[in-house]
């Protein structure tokens, strides 16, 4: 799987921490969060592929922001306490089709230099 590079308003899922969901330690009352579902988040800056600042939106649709926050990549680790955040499952397939296509194009172009020699 290739990487996919993160861009300013593409949207990712963001899995917040404990003490976020209890308010403990951060600047909200507390982030409505089901622990089973993350939150939808959109990027706000690009620090690097795997780092980026994110506006969220917890589930009562109420927004607020996170800065330096890991973005995940097909097969990283997940941290087992949250606050990071992932690409959703269709844009990793559409990025495996992506790079599918890419895969196909160069081997075409290998058969057709292949057939000028």
């Amino acid at each position: 799987m290739s990487l996919i590079k993160p861009s300013i308003g593409r949207v990712v899922w963001y899995w917040p921490t404990q003490s976020e969901k209890t308010g403990a330690g951060v600047d909200l009352p507390s982030v409505s969060a089901s622990n089973d579902q993350p939150l939808a988040a959109t990027v706000a800056c690009v620090h690097s592929d795997k780092m980026v600042n994110l506006s969220v939106v917890d589930a009562n649709g109420r927004q607020y922001s996170r800065t330096s926050v890991s973005l995940l990549q097909e097969g990283d680790v997940r941290p087992e306490n949250g606050g990071f955040a992932e690409w959703m499952p269709y844009q990793i397939s559409q990025a495996a089709k992506e790079a599918e296509k890419v895969t196909e194009s160069a081997g075409e172009n290998d058969e057709e230099l292949g057939s000028e020699e």
